[in-house]
């Protein structure tokens, strides 16, 4: 499924497969699926942010795409320090977290609770919409899914307790099949 099949609609259930077939550039096939929607993803988000009167400053756009770089969730000092070793000087941490506040402000990014740390979303989400992270414990991996029976299991939970959520996000720590075989 393309990024743009991806963003289009988010109401079906969507997962991204982990295969971990690695050849000879070291990553594995989610890592490098990550890095292909890098490019349609960053220009996604800089029209988002056009339309919505925002701006995807230099900065912002590096970090967002050290963060399409890898698979793995990254926190705010790692990504200062991969900006540092990519552009060749000092980047301030707290630059680096303020770019990720409006990353995730805008939706382009997620901050895993869990482990403190934050990855790219190829994906236009909703308020309304669940996000399931499934985080290996072996390879560091995360993918990302939406299902709707999840969502619809969750809501009846919510209402059945009058509750109201103002965030749908679930973290399952595993192993990815890959890791399991492996």
């Amino acid at each position: 499924m393309s990024s743009a099949e991806r963003q289009h609609n988010h109401s079906h259930d969507h997962s991204h497969a982990h295969g971990h077939a690695h050849g000879h550039g070291g990553g594995c096939d989610h890592a490098r699926d990550r890095a292909g929607a890098a490019r349609e993803a960053i220009e996604a988000a800089e029209a988002a942010c056009t339309a919505r009167g925002a701006r995807l400053t230099p900065i912002r756009r590096r970090v967002l795409e050290t963060l399409f770089s890898t698979h793995k969730p990254l926190g705010a000092y790692e990504v200062a320090g991969a900006l540092g070793e990519r552009d060749g000087r000092y980047v301030a941490p707290i630059t680096v977290y303020r770019a990720l506040d409006f990353l995730m402000g805008q939706g382009f990014v997620h901050r895993l609770e869990s482990r403190n740390a934050f990855v790219a979303c190829p994906h236009a989400h909703g308020e309304e919409d669940l996000i399931v992270f499934l985080i290996c414990e072996t390879c560091g991996g995360v993918d990302e899914t939406s299902p709707a029976a999840v969502r619809k299991a969750l809501d009846a939970v919510a209402r059945e307790a009058g509750f109201a959520p103002r965030a749908r996000v679930i973290e399952v720590a595993g192993t990815c099949s890959h890791c399991r075989t492996a």
